[in-house]
């Protein structure tokens, strides 16, 4: 009998511990969509240290890999069309994510609202990879 009074507690601690919980383990991971748009494929890739989103990086890639915040014509035309750019709203969303940790709320810039939407897909995508210790890259829809 002593031994079902044991175990139910013993189970239960285990099951809170033991399955990953809620923290996120060290090192480095990523979520991208899945499709590109435009001719661009947004992703996240944040560092995990202490369970503390440490670094992160948001951006797009074209299909030969190059990076989005890397066009400046891109920034040009879209800076004049929309009054921002790639390399200020992603450094904007990024700086919200570092601040807010998991909380995955965030506030849109206007003129990049596409990409907003898409950042928070991928933030909880590449949070779980990080408490699942998985460091292969996530697609997302």
């Amino acid at each position: 009998m002593k031994i079902k009074k044991l175990a139910v507690p013993l189970l239960a601690g285990i099951m809170l511990t033991g399955c990953g919980g809620s923290k996120m383990k060290d090192g480095y991971y990523t979520a991208e969509m899945a499709e590109f748009s435009h001719g661009w494929k947004e992703y996240v890739c944040i560092q995990v240290k202490d369970d503390t989103i440490v670094s992160a990086e948001f951006n797009a890639k074209d299909a030969s890999g190059f990076i989005k915040a890397w066009d400046n014509e891109y920034m040009r035309n879209m800076g004049t069309v929309s009054g921002t750019y790639p390399n200020q709203y992603t450094r904007e969303y990024v700086q919200q994510l570092i601040e807010g940790q998991k909380d995955t709320k965030v506030d849109l810039m206007t003129g990049a609202t596409h990409s907003g939407d898409n950042f928070k897909k991928l933030v909880p995508a590449v949070i779980e990879q990080a408490k699942k210790g998985d460091s292969t890259t996530v697609q997302v829809e």
